[in-house]
């Protein structure tokens, strides 16, 4: 199977960049940066690509590279450090830019470069960097700049080693994929014959190899990831898996029993299933809690003891199976990256918890990609499409103290909400919707009395990959609709909210 090897510098995209290049139906594989050349030639692949990064490829402690790389003759593409690196390596100079570059810039490039057939000679790309390459090594051409950067592209073809000091991989850089697809097919010479079928085949071998005669418990929430994550799972060790699906009273209306309908006794799915009715020791942990982190915290600890009281329940358990997708990485702020907010199902398992490894069979995936898995994997349309659920669940929508008061209101609203944008008929039109309870009262008039009541928000958004999203522009007479029906059925409301806001500068959930 031909594939591209991404070394990872510590850039925040790394995934990113072999998402694109699974784009291109070329497997990608990332791997730390101080992987062996030996390892490297084992692999054998057709396209190694070098990740951004932090830091100075001048720093003393800066991540490097052995000149034994550029031997292998395998293409080699350089992105934002990656670039830099190369040039630093090979003799080129990199130094402080007198301008710094951030966000949309206009590049202009050669393009009678291979890396930049089809593509415009002057296009927009997305640049993150203070260092620049003041000075190509010898043997480079450059084939790219902008007004304040001379090296922004370069290249030496007869040693099949390009450079970019922009993103081509992020939305941002207009024509990003194209550049990527000429990298790949083009230069690299692969085929573009990798599909998800075949991500869905190893995932199952892997699982098989590392399990081996172990048991494993899944913990399921009935969302889109712990799903794909429990059938995964099942087609590969049938009923040495066990799915917990713990109830903690923070779900969509109706969702407990949906859930148990599609994985219990009675479904489709060779697993053991136990429902936990918990929403009595998850309302008291969270009494009085208003910081959205340490109910995030409050609940994914719950969560893993939950798992654990029915691990010993069950017996020896080896392995814990979590739905975790690459974003979930990201906003953790795993590795290099800032902690945007906690997600529960990341970052290692609690001292306290008897299972020797975490299983996350999704962790390199996009949710588009896990939606992709899904339907290769044969579940039902309905189930890979339902809307995204965090694991927190409601607890993250509703701003402020969790009650069981509060969790009904939320639960009647969204259920109004998803229903109508059902009936209007533009559901997969959207990434995300949901409704959310504010922490904001306000004053109304209903009949002739005064009310003091709750606001909604109600939130969507268009979305590819969850790491960027734009707001949603719902039609308003299904905005009217839902608002009307909110404030006369649910009891408590009395205004209702939109949420305008793209994610930079907001994430998707309030919380």
């Amino acid at each position: 199977m031909e594939k591209v090897i991404v070394l990872d510098f510590g850039g925040q995209y790394n995934q990113l960049i072999a998402r694109r290049v699974r784009e291109c139906h070329v497997y990608a594989e990332v791997h730390p940066y101080t992987m062996g050349i030996d390892k490297i030639k084992e692999m054998a692949p057709k396209g190694i690509i070098f990740t951004g990064g932090p830091q100075s490829v001048y720093a003393s402690d800066s991540p490097q590279i052995s000149k034994e790389i550029f031997e292998l003759g395998i293409p080699i593409l350089g992105i934002c450090y990656g670039s830099q690196l190369i040039a630093h390596t090979l003799g080129g100079r990199v130094a402080t830019a007198p301008t710094s570059e951030y966000g949309k810039t206009e590049v202009c490039v050669n393009t009678k470069s291979e890396l930049f057939k089809n593509v415009n000679p002057a296009t927009i790309v997305w640049m993150s960097h203070t260092d620049y390459i003041e000075m190509a090594p010898e043997g480079f051409t450059v084939t790219g700049s902008t007004e304040v950067c001379p090296v922004a592209a370069m290249e030496n073809p007869s040693r099949k080693l390009y450079a970019v000091q922009f993103h081509p991989e992020v939305m941002h850089s207009v024509e990003g994929m194209k550049m990527l697809h000429n990298f790949i097919i083009d230069i690299c010479g692969c085929k573009g014959e990798w599909k998800m079928d075949s991500f869905v085949e190893k995932a199952i071998e892997d699982i098989r190899a590392k399990v081996g005669n172990g048991k494993a418990l899944c913990a399921l929430s009935g969302g889109v990831d712990s799903s794909v994550a429990a059938v995964l799972m099942s087609k590969a060790i049938g009923k040495q898996l066990t799915c917990v699906f713990v109830d903690h009273g923070l779900l969509r209306k109706n969702e407990g029993d949906e859930v148990e309908e599609v994985f219990g006794p009675n479904g489709s799915y060779d697993l053991n299933f136990i429902r936990v009715d918990a929403k009595d020791r998850f309302y008291k942990k969270l009494a009085g809690v208003t910081e959205p982190e340490k109910k995030r915290k409050i609940i994914g600890e719950e969560f893993i003891r939950v798992f654990e009281e029915e691990a010993k329940k069950i017996g020896a358990v080896d392995f814990l199976v979590q739905g975790t997708i690459y974003p979930d990485v990201i906003e953790s702020g795993l590795g290099k990256s800032a902690v945007i907010k906690s997600h529960h199902n990341v970052g290692g398992l609690p001292d306290c918890v008897d299972f020797k490894e975490i299983i996350e069979p999704l962790r390199m995936l996009f949710k588009d990609e896990v939606r992709k898995a899904g339907l290769e994997l044969g579940i039902p349309e309905h189930l890979v499409f339902r809307q995204p659920f965090p694991g927190p669940g409601l607890g993250i929508r509703i701003i402020g103290e969790v009650t069981e008061e509060k969790v009904k209101i939320v639960q009647e609203a969204d259920a109004i909400f998803r229903e109508e944008v059902a009936n209007a008929g533009i559901a997969k039109d959207l990434g995300q919707y949901f409704a959310a309870l504010t922490n904001m009262r306000s004053v109304g008039v209903m009949g002739d009395f005064r009310t003091y009541d709750y606001a909604i928000a109600l939130r969507a958004v268009h979305t590819a990959d969850f790491m960027t999203a734009d707001c949603a522009q719902i039609p308003w007479e299904v905005l009217q609709k839902v608002s009307n029906r909110i404030v006369n059925e649910v009891k408590g409301v009395n205004r209702v909210l939109y949420d305008c806001t793209s994610k930079p500068p907001a994430t998707i959930e309030l919380e």
